[in-house]
């Protein structure tokens, strides 16, 4: 019984459970904006890409 009751009283493991849900929720924010990040970033780059593509086009056509 002694052992019973120095295990609901050992508040280690309910720090690291705690430590553990805490470390799930930043994961999971972090997740969630580098989500949201990532297609505005694939959208800016592809705005890039396509200017880039018209400029180089417009060189070549130019240079004949």
């Amino acid at each position: 019984m002694k052992e019973i009751r120095s295990l609901i009283k050992n508040e280690k493991g309910a720090t690291l459970v705690e430590y553990g849900l805490i470390v799930s929720v930043i994961a999971l924010a972090i997740t969630g904006v580098l989500l949201s990040f990532g297609n505005t970033v694939d959208g800016t780059l592809d705005t890039v890409s396509t200017s880039i593509d018209s400029v180089q086009q417009e060189g070549e056509q130019g240079g004949e």
